[in-house]
């Protein structure tokens, strides 16, 4: 019973804050470790500053830049994506963008 108190003790919820960036679901239905690909991506692409200062508390930079390599969404615009690359990341290795990027927001030629 103490371990299942612990676990329940060591749960980081979601903070109401997010929850406009993260609109398609209910945060209190979140799981920060379940739904890590959801808000990472979510809050790359669409969020504020506090948003991104929460998230780097949050997760390892490691753990985010493995999220961003391994898991994009095609919810990004074109200088979102290269912002959340180079400038947030740090990440020079050169990719697909089109993984990333909404044919609505930008083409890449």
């Amino acid at each position: 019973m103490r371990r299942i108190e612990i676990e329940q003790k060591s749960k980081q919820e979601v903070p109401p804050f997010l929850q406009p960036f993260l609109w398609s679901v209910n945060i209190d239905d979140l799981d920060i470790d379940k739904d890590k690909i959801y808000i990472v991506n979510q809050i790359f692409a669409f969020g504020d500053m506090m948003a991104l200062a929460w998230l780097f508390r949050t997760y390892p930079l490691r753990e985010l830049k493995n999220v961003f390599l391994r898991h994009g969404m095609k919810i990004y615009r074109r200088a979102g994506f290269y912002f959340v690359k180079e400038v947030l990341l740090n990440i020079r290795k050169s990719f697909d963008p089109t993984k990333y990027v909404a044919s609505r927001f930008g083409h890449f030629e």
